[in-house]
């Protein structure tokens, strides 16, 4: 079963520095349809003005990953960890049993643009952790790369979460059948359009699949980014 969530459903804040579409209930944005899905429990697109962003504030067992699209952020935390992160990295901070941290646009012209991602994790009270590398989403397109996952295969980030994180960018028409080892997953659309199983999804856009097996995939147009939550 294929169940689709349209960008224009989600729920939405504007706060002038910073513009957020939420795929599940977040702050003051509450919907009990949209709890989140399986471990997956927070995909905020967010649009942080330039010299702006989130300051120091506390998180605590939750697997938290921050995937650029335009622009940069800049990281720092209580672990003593910092880094400036652009498109092409991810970031994977586990808040575990306690971190501080920020997350700032540190341009002075420049939105960035992001994705904001929450997983919850498979046990508690973790050291916090944090990391960011560079994967090759955008110099190997046409398929799916692994960048968070519970085993680290393929030189992925290793993942406290039932969950793994795939990603990929797609030439206008590229096909590919992507399985989902439990299925179960949840496809979001980051930029372009996909056909999934013959539904046509646009930027912004995601599917959830139940009981699915495999994913038949075709890049629009414009092609297609995208991120695969494979879930079990």
């Amino acid at each position: 079963m294929l169940t689709v969530r349209k960008s224009d459903e989600r729920g939405h804040a504007n706060h002038g520095w910073l513009d957020s579409r939420f795929s599940f209930s977040f702050a003051e944005y509450h919907d009990p349809a949209h709890m989140g899905f399986r471990a997956l429990r927070v995909i905020n697109e967010d649009r942080i003005a330039a010299g702006t962003g989130f300051g120091k504030h506390p998180h605590r067992d939750m697997e938290i990953l921050t995937y650029v699209l335009s622009g940069a952020i800049a990281h720092e935390d209580s672990t003593g960890a910092r880094g400036q992160l652009t498109p092409g990295e991810l970031q994977h901070m586990t808040a575990g049993s306690g971190v501080l941290h920020s997350e700032m646009n540190p341009s002075a012209t420049e939105e960035c643009h992001l994705l904001q991602i929450w997983l919850l994790p498979n046990r508690r009270g973790i050291a916090p952790a944090y990391e960011q590398k560079r994967f090759p989403v955008v110099d190997e397109p046409n398929r799916f790369h692994a960048l968070a996952t519970k085993d680290g295969r393929d030189g992925s980030f290793v993942l406290h979460s039932d969950a793994a994180l795939l990603a990929g960018r797609f030439d206008a028409g590229a096909k590919i059948a992507q399985p989902l080892a439990n299925g179960y997953g949840w496809l979001q659309v980051a930029r372009g359009s996909v056909t999934v199983n013959g539904i046509t999804l646009n930027q912004g856009d995601a599917v959830a699949a139940s009981n699915e097996s495999e994913l038949q995939l075709a890049a629009g147009d414009a092609g297609a980014e995208l991120l695969l939550f494979d879930l079990e």
